[in-house]
Protein backbone atom coordinates (compact mmCIF):
# COMPACT_ATOMS: atom_id res chain seq x y z
CA UNK A 1 0.00 0.00 0.00
CA UNK A 2 1.21 3.54 -0.71
CA UNK A 3 0.72 6.63 0.88
CA UNK A 4 0.41 10.09 -0.57
CA UNK A 5 2.37 12.92 0.74
CA UNK A 6 3.27 16.21 0.26
CA UNK A 7 7.27 17.81 0.20
CA UNK A 8 6.95 21.31 2.03
CA UNK A 9 9.43 23.95 3.26
CA UNK A 10 9.20 27.19 5.60
CA UNK A 11 12.07 29.07 4.52
CA UNK A 12 14.13 25.79 3.02
CA UNK A 13 13.60 24.24 6.46
CA UNK A 14 11.72 21.26 4.47
CA UNK A 15 9.09 18.44 5.81
CA UNK A 16 7.64 15.08 4.26
CA UNK A 17 4.02 15.55 5.44
CA UNK A 18 1.91 12.66 5.15
CA UNK A 19 -1.68 12.67 6.11
CA UNK A 20 -2.84 10.08 8.96
CA UNK A 21 -6.61 10.79 9.88
CA UNK A 22 -7.86 8.36 7.14
CA UNK A 23 -5.46 5.39 8.01
CA UNK A 24 -2.76 5.20 11.50
CA UNK A 25 0.69 6.31 10.58
CA UNK A 26 3.48 5.12 13.03
CA UNK A 27 6.65 4.81 11.63
CA UNK A 28 9.25 3.33 12.73
CA UNK A 29 12.77 5.40 13.92
CA UNK A 30 14.72 3.36 10.57
CA UNK A 31 11.53 4.08 8.39
CA UNK A 32 11.93 8.13 9.53
CA UNK A 33 15.54 7.60 8.48
CA UNK A 34 14.67 5.96 5.40
CA UNK A 35 12.25 8.83 4.34
CA UNK A 36 14.33 11.96 5.20
CA UNK A 37 17.66 9.88 3.70
CA UNK A 38 18.58 12.63 0.91
CA UNK A 39 20.04 9.93 -1.60
CA UNK A 40 17.89 7.10 -1.06
CA UNK A 41 14.77 8.59 -0.02
CA UNK A 42 12.41 11.61 -0.31
CA UNK A 43 14.90 13.68 1.70
CA UNK A 44 14.09 16.21 4.44
CA UNK A 45 14.73 17.49 7.44
CA UNK A 46 11.66 16.60 9.25
CA UNK A 47 8.47 13.60 8.85
CA UNK A 48 5.13 15.45 9.93
CA UNK A 49 2.37 13.38 10.27
CA UNK A 50 -0.99 15.23 10.32
CA UNK A 51 -4.05 13.27 12.34
CA UNK A 52 -7.41 13.61 13.80
CA UNK A 53 -7.63 16.37 16.94
CA UNK A 54 -9.91 16.43 19.76
CA UNK A 55 -10.92 19.96 19.88
CA UNK A 56 -8.43 21.04 17.60
CA UNK A 57 -8.37 20.87 13.23
CA UNK A 58 -5.66 18.67 13.91
CA UNK A 59 -3.17 16.69 16.01
CA UNK A 60 0.57 16.53 14.24
CA UNK A 61 3.37 14.98 15.42
CA UNK A 62 7.05 15.66 14.36
CA UNK A 63 10.31 13.05 13.64
CA UNK A 64 14.00 14.30 13.26
CA UNK A 65 15.99 13.37 10.47
CA UNK A 66 17.42 10.99 12.49
CA UNK A 67 13.97 9.15 13.43
CA UNK A 68 13.75 10.61 16.91
CA UNK A 69 10.12 12.10 17.72
CA UNK A 70 9.96 15.22 18.91
CA UNK A 71 7.41 17.62 20.48
CA UNK A 72 7.41 20.45 18.44
CA UNK A 73 8.83 21.88 14.82
CA UNK A 74 7.59 25.76 14.56
CA UNK A 75 8.37 26.02 10.82
CA UNK A 76 6.61 22.58 10.62
CA UNK A 77 3.55 23.66 12.81
CA UNK A 78 3.23 26.87 9.72
CA UNK A 79 2.99 24.48 7.44
CA UNK A 80 0.56 22.85 8.20
CA UNK A 81 -1.01 25.25 9.70
CA UNK A 82 -1.38 26.62 6.01
CA UNK A 83 -2.60 23.35 4.87
CA UNK A 84 -5.42 23.03 7.50
CA UNK A 85 -6.28 26.42 6.88
CA UNK A 86 -6.49 26.05 2.85
CA UNK A 87 -8.34 23.38 3.31
CA UNK A 88 -10.93 24.59 5.18
CA UNK A 89 -11.01 27.35 4.06
CA UNK A 90 -10.48 29.81 6.80
CA UNK A 91 -7.94 32.05 7.99
CA UNK A 92 -7.54 30.20 11.13
CA UNK A 93 -6.11 26.75 12.54
CA UNK A 94 -5.51 24.95 15.85
CA UNK A 95 -3.13 22.20 15.85
CA UNK A 96 -2.32 20.03 18.79
CA UNK A 97 1.12 18.79 19.61
CA UNK A 98 3.42 16.96 22.29
CA UNK A 99 4.60 20.51 23.26
CA UNK A 100 0.60 21.76 23.84
CA UNK A 101 -1.99 23.76 21.63
CA UNK A 102 -0.84 25.87 18.83
CA UNK A 103 -2.95 28.86 16.74
CA UNK A 104 -2.01 29.22 13.15
CA UNK A 105 -3.61 32.40 11.50
CA UNK A 106 -3.29 33.36 7.75
CA UNK A 107 -1.28 36.84 7.92
CA UNK A 108 -0.85 37.21 3.60
CA UNK A 109 -0.44 35.28 0.41
CA UNK A 110 1.05 31.64 1.68
CA UNK A 111 2.72 33.60 5.16
CA UNK A 112 1.45 32.50 8.39
CA UNK A 113 1.48 33.51 12.09
CA UNK A 114 1.58 30.67 14.42
CA UNK A 115 1.33 31.58 18.77
CA UNK A 116 4.21 29.06 19.93
CA UNK A 117 2.34 30.27 23.09
CA UNK A 118 5.00 30.78 26.10
CA UNK A 119 8.28 30.30 26.27
CA UNK A 120 10.10 28.37 28.89
CA UNK A 121 12.60 29.81 31.65
CA UNK A 122 13.22 27.76 33.74
CA UNK A 123 16.16 25.30 34.15
CA UNK A 124 14.21 22.57 34.55
CA UNK A 125 11.54 23.36 31.54
CA UNK A 126 14.62 23.33 29.24
CA UNK A 127 15.22 20.84 30.66
CA UNK A 128 18.68 20.87 32.17
CA UNK A 129 20.72 18.19 34.19
CA UNK A 130 20.83 20.65 37.11
CA UNK A 131 20.25 24.01 38.33
CA UNK A 132 21.47 27.15 36.11
CA UNK A 133 20.76 30.75 35.54
CA UNK A 134 18.85 29.93 31.79
CA UNK A 135 19.10 33.91 30.92
CA UNK A 136 23.73 33.09 30.85
CA UNK A 137 24.94 29.81 31.83
CA UNK A 138 27.05 28.97 34.63
CA UNK A 139 28.43 26.23 32.97
CA UNK A 140 31.06 25.96 29.95
CA UNK A 141 29.76 24.40 26.65
CA UNK A 142 32.46 24.30 24.77
CA UNK A 143 36.58 25.85 24.73
CA UNK A 144 35.67 27.43 21.38
CA UNK A 145 36.98 31.27 21.73
CA UNK A 146 34.49 32.44 19.76
CA UNK A 147 31.54 31.40 22.33
CA UNK A 148 33.66 32.77 25.30
CA UNK A 149 30.38 34.46 25.95
CA UNK A 150 27.81 32.63 28.24
CA UNK A 151 24.95 31.42 26.11
CA UNK A 152 21.20 31.17 26.99
CA UNK A 153 18.56 29.06 27.22
CA UNK A 154 15.12 28.73 26.01
CA UNK A 155 12.57 26.06 25.49
CA UNK A 156 10.19 26.62 22.84
CA UNK A 157 8.73 23.13 23.57
CA UNK A 158 12.11 21.95 22.91
CA UNK A 159 14.85 22.80 24.31
CA UNK A 160 17.11 25.82 22.55
CA UNK A 161 20.92 27.12 24.15
CA UNK A 162 21.94 30.79 21.92
CA UNK A 163 25.41 31.91 21.55
CA UNK A 164 25.54 35.50 21.04
CA UNK A 165 28.29 35.74 18.46
CA UNK A 166 30.45 38.75 16.93
CA UNK A 167 30.46 37.48 13.34
CA UNK A 168 28.36 34.55 12.34
CA UNK A 169 30.36 33.86 8.92
CA UNK A 170 33.27 32.80 11.64
CA UNK A 171 31.18 31.20 14.12
CA UNK A 172 32.55 27.14 14.70
CA UNK A 173 29.01 26.06 13.69
CA UNK A 174 29.80 22.70 12.11
CA UNK A 175 32.77 22.11 14.92
CA UNK A 176 30.70 23.18 17.93
CA UNK A 177 27.35 22.06 17.11
CA UNK A 178 27.30 18.43 17.38
CA UNK A 179 29.47 18.33 20.71
CA UNK A 180 26.99 21.20 22.65
CA UNK A 181 23.89 19.44 21.00
CA UNK A 182 25.16 15.87 23.23
CA UNK A 183 26.80 17.86 25.99
CA UNK A 184 25.45 16.37 29.56
CA UNK A 185 24.05 19.49 30.69
CA UNK A 186 21.56 18.72 27.96
CA UNK A 187 19.34 15.64 29.28
CA UNK A 188 17.24 15.24 25.80
CA UNK A 189 20.42 16.85 23.91
CA UNK A 190 19.70 20.66 22.37
CA UNK A 191 19.39 22.77 19.68
CA UNK A 192 22.51 24.87 19.25
CA UNK A 193 21.88 28.62 18.02
CA UNK A 194 24.34 30.94 16.37
CA UNK A 195 23.34 34.66 17.05
CA UNK A 196 24.50 38.21 16.04
CA UNK A 197 22.62 40.82 16.94
CA UNK A 198 22.95 43.09 14.18
CA UNK A 199 20.83 46.36 15.57
CA UNK A 200 17.59 46.10 18.58
CA UNK A 201 15.18 44.80 15.91
CA UNK A 202 17.51 42.59 13.54
CA UNK A 203 19.30 38.99 14.63
CA UNK A 204 21.04 36.82 11.82
CA UNK A 205 20.47 33.45 13.33
CA UNK A 206 22.20 29.90 12.30
CA UNK A 207 20.90 26.71 14.29
CA UNK A 208 22.25 23.18 14.72
CA UNK A 209 19.48 21.67 14.85
CA UNK A 210 19.55 18.46 17.32
CA UNK A 211 19.26 15.34 15.06
CA UNK A 212 18.68 17.15 11.86
CA UNK A 213 22.00 19.58 11.59
CA UNK A 214 22.68 22.50 10.23
CA UNK A 215 19.06 23.72 8.68
CA UNK A 216 18.03 26.74 6.38
CA UNK A 217 15.49 27.54 9.09
CA UNK A 218 14.68 26.80 11.99
CA UNK A 219 10.84 28.21 13.59
CA UNK A 220 11.80 27.28 17.00
CA UNK A 221 15.29 28.74 16.96
CA UNK A 222 14.29 31.93 15.77
CA UNK A 223 11.92 32.06 18.18
CA UNK A 224 14.59 31.09 21.10
CA UNK A 225 17.12 33.89 19.75
CA UNK A 226 14.45 36.61 19.87
CA UNK A 227 13.59 35.62 23.89
CA UNK A 228 17.33 35.29 24.71
CA UNK A 229 18.04 38.12 23.02
CA UNK A 230 15.28 40.20 24.57
CA UNK A 231 16.04 38.77 28.03
CA UNK A 232 19.23 40.02 27.93
CA UNK A 233 18.49 43.37 26.67
CA UNK A 234 20.25 43.24 23.50
CA UNK A 235 17.19 43.83 21.53
CA UNK A 236 13.48 44.85 21.74
CA UNK A 237 10.94 42.24 21.81
CA UNK A 238 10.13 42.07 18.53
CA UNK A 239 12.73 41.53 15.81
CA UNK A 240 13.22 40.18 12.71
CA UNK A 241 15.23 37.03 12.55
CA UNK A 242 17.62 36.56 9.58
CA UNK A 243 18.09 32.51 8.47
CA UNK A 244 19.85 30.95 5.87
CA UNK A 245 16.42 30.48 4.29
CA UNK A 246 14.77 33.60 4.14
CA UNK A 247 13.34 36.01 7.45
CA UNK A 248 11.22 35.47 10.17
CA UNK A 249 9.66 38.04 12.18
CA UNK A 250 9.24 36.72 15.83
CA UNK A 251 7.47 39.05 18.54
CA UNK A 252 7.80 38.26 21.99
CA UNK A 253 4.45 39.71 23.44
CA UNK A 254 4.41 41.97 26.70
CA UNK A 255 0.58 41.55 27.61
CA UNK A 256 0.77 37.34 27.39
CA UNK A 257 4.52 36.28 27.38
CA UNK A 258 3.80 34.52 24.01
CA UNK A 259 5.96 34.27 21.09
CA UNK A 260 4.12 34.72 17.39
CA UNK A 261 5.87 33.58 14.43
CA UNK A 262 5.25 34.72 10.96
CA UNK A 263 6.88 33.38 7.79
CA UNK A 264 6.29 31.62 4.39
CA UNK A 265 4.95 27.68 3.95
CA UNK A 266 5.55 26.49 0.76
CA UNK A 267 4.65 23.29 -1.27
CA UNK A 268 7.18 21.76 -3.32
CA UNK A 269 5.58 18.83 -5.16
CA UNK A 270 3.36 15.98 -4.09
CA UNK A 271 4.52 12.31 -4.24
CA UNK A 272 3.51 8.48 -2.45
CA UNK A 273 5.62 6.81 -0.12
CA UNK A 274 6.19 2.71 -0.96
Amino acid sequence: MTRPFLKMNGLGNDFVVVEARSAPFSPTPAEVRAIADRVNGVGCDQLIAIDKGEGADASVRFWNADGEEVSACGNGARCVGWLLMQAGGTDVATIDTRAGRLIATRAGERLVSVDMGEPGLDWSQIPLAFAQDTRALETSLTEEPALTVAPGCVSMGNPHVVFFVDDIATAPIATAGPVIERHPLFPEQVNVGFAQVLDRDHIRLRVWERGAGLTQACGTGACAALVAAARRDLTDRSAVLKLDGGDLLIEWRAEDNHVIMTGPAAVDFAGELP
